[in-house]
């Protein structure tokens, strides 16, 4: 049984791809100048690459699905900000996904697909911060959380109270 929602586990994959791209792109390079085999030294950024594209279509579907739920509690202006921040995301990772998978090749036509791709993991991470961002406020300023622990959206008992305090909202000091 998949949890519920599924968005916030699925979005984290993607995150974790775009910020280890650009670590794996610079040591590739590194690695490939002092002779290693193109394809073998570039094999695990463009497999990130595609790993994040792939990943990053997977959070944009689960985010899709669950858009109605939380709409109840947040603004459609808000919900767009990030919905269009997360196609952006997509859009960029799979071009960076193309380019990196012609950095396999060697010659100049893969040595130019590896400058370009490492540039572009950049310019993704700055696209994954923004889609993030947006998430965040989702989550943190506008309430989107809220379609999950009210007791009437999903079924869930409603979280109350702070330390030391239970569900039914009783201290243990009080029992």
């Amino acid at each position: 049984m998949l949890p519920e929602p599924l968005h916030p586990i699925v979005v984290h994959f993607p995150m974790v791809f775009v910020v280890l791209l650009p670590i794996s792109a610079a040591i590739a390079l590194w690695a490939i100048r002092r002779g290693a085999a193109p394809l073998k030294g570039w094999a695990i950024p463009a497999a990130f690459a595609v790993a994040l594209a792939g990943s990053a279509w997977v959070a944009l579907e689960t985010g899709e699905a669950e858009e109605e739920k939380v709409e109840a509690f947040v603004s459609e202006a808000a919900i767009n900000e990030h919905e269009e921040a997360a196609e952006r995301f997509l859009v960029f990772s799979g071009v960076l996904a193309l380019v990196a998978g012609v950095g396999l090749l060697s010659g100049v036509a893969g040595r130019a697909a590896r400058l370009v791709a490492s540039v572009g993991t950049l310019a993704v991470l700055a696209a994954g911060i923004q889609v993030g961002a947006a998430g965040g406020r989702l989550v943190y300023e506008h309430g989107a959380a809220q379609a999950y622990v009210s007791g009437s959206a999903s079924g869930m008992p409603m979280m109350q109270g702070g330390e030391g305090e239970e569900e039914g909202g009783e201290d243990e000091g009080d029992r």
